[in-house]
């Protein structure tokens, strides 16, 4: 195996990583990530792309029946990956009030629009019928460009993808420099800035393969020429979807911290939720499974699932409240001791949810809600953070004395004055 094959496999896996990375957030998202299904299906179809052109598919599949299968499917992935790059485009930088002055690259994004989905059709059309009318393809082929550099037909074929391509990565270097420059946040800016480079790259990669070949029509090269030729191009395009990969994934690594918190925050609150949702099974959304189900459901994502949680504790102690009497919680703060609510209030929260739900198991009737602690949080965020105190709390709490806590609190009921 040569270095560019190498070459060539690790890149493919890093474009599939990516891909399968981006994928829930594009199908299962929010509105907004949504709108990035289709840089989703750009990655997706590059990743296809590449591992077309590594040496294993590449001779697998053109030694097949259909001789040279792997450069029409790549070719057809990769014209509806740039598709797919080019409606992303759109709806990132198309929008625009209609109203007033539009700036150029909103213009821009519109016209391309217009033509984007119409130049595929009429790509993937016109490759398919040049690629099994004009193209020799008697002899399997193992570098395409350079094993039919001289002929006419790849030539046609190889240039009408090349211009699809050329244009399409002129489009996206000129729209992600403008990005670049209006950038503020420094990770966006490396990451477009990393697109853009690349772009740059598409085209001087196209440009100089057109050139060749319509150059080697009237001045057929030597094999050693033409085979070096390819490779050095072809390493070229593997930085290019190096970069590529890579500068499309800074802007979201910084989602990355946001995100391991919020799977921190899940796995630290299933018990707490999981025991209370068993106990009012009819108040969640769907039934509560084990921790490893939870955090493999791409149906809804992590901070709206967690903010859910979150409501759904604070509902289940709201009818927990019901069931014991008010002093319960003065006998859960006596028994987390001093220290003030900051310190030993979590532990205090923890006593009261586990001696209520004993008290409720136990069948103790619903009366007139009980007094619970104040809650000193001013967002979800704050709130988030001291469910996962008390949870941290709650695994600590045994049965025996949680009901010890709701004894002596029955017993100092009884002993108030009616």
């Amino acid at each position: 195996m040569t270095p560019l094959d190498l070459a060539g496999y690790l890149v493919a896996g890093l474009m599939t990583a990516v891909a399968l990375w981006r994928m829930p957030a594009a199908l299962w998202g929010d509105e907004e990530d949504r709108r990035r299904r289709a840089l989703w299906g750009c990655y997706a179809g590059f990743a296809v792309a590449l591992w077309t052109k590594t040496r294993v598919v590449r001779v697998g599949l053109n030694d097949s029946p259909v001789t040279d299968l792997a450069v029409l499917i790549k070719h057809y992935t990769a014209t509806i990956a740039i598709l797919a790059i080019l409606s992303y485009i759109v709806a990132i930088y198309g929008q625009y009030a209609d109203e007033g002055a539009v700036p150029r690259h909103v213009r821009f994004a519109r016209l391309i629009q217009q033509v984007a989905a119409k130049a595929s059709a009429a790509t993937l059309v016109l490759l398919t019928v040049l690629f099994f009318t004009v193209v020799d393809r008697s002899v399997p082929s193992d570098r395409f460009v350079a094993d039919h550099a001289g002929q006419w037909g790849a030539t046609l074929y190889m240039s009408v993808f090349y211009l699809y391509l050329g244009a399409a990565s002129a489009v996206c270097a000129y729209q992600w420099a403008l990005a670049t420059a209006s950038a503020r946040a420094r990770h966006l800016r490396v990451g477009l800035g990393m697109m853009t480079f690349a772009m740059f790259i598409g085209v001087g990669y196209t440009v100089s393969r057109t050139l060749f070949l319509w150059v080697s029509v009237v001045d057929h090269p030597s094999e050693t020429f033409a085979l070096r030729f390819d490779e050095v191009t072809e390493a070229a395009q593997v930085v290019l979807f190096a970069f590529f990969a890579v500068g499309a994934s800074v802007p979201a690594l910084s989602n990355v911290r946001r995100r391991a918190k919020l799977w921190r925050s899940q796995v630290r609150l299933h018990g707490l939720w999981f025991e209370l949702m068993a106990a009012f099974p009819d108040q969640p959304f769907e039934p509560p499974a084990p921790l490893a189900r939870e955090l493999t459901r791409f149906d809804t994502p992590a901070d709206l699932r967690v903010d859910r949680w979150a409501a759904d504790i604070a509902d289940a102690v709201e009818k927990l409240r019901h069931y014991v009497p008010d002093a319960l919680f003065p006998a859960a703060e006596a028994a987390a001791g001093t220290g003030g609510r900051e310190q030993a209030g979590p532990l205090a929260d923890a006593y009261w949810i586990k001696a209520a739900l004993i008290a409720r198991d136990a069948g103790a009737p619903a009366g007139e809600a009980a007094a619970v602690g104040t809650q000193h949080a001013t967002d979800q965020d704050g709130e988030v953070a001291w469910l996962v105190r008390v949870a941290a709390a709650y695994r600590t709490v045994t049965p025996e004395r949680a009901r010890q806590i709701l004894e002596s609190a029955s017993a100092a009921s009884k002993e108030q004055p009616a």
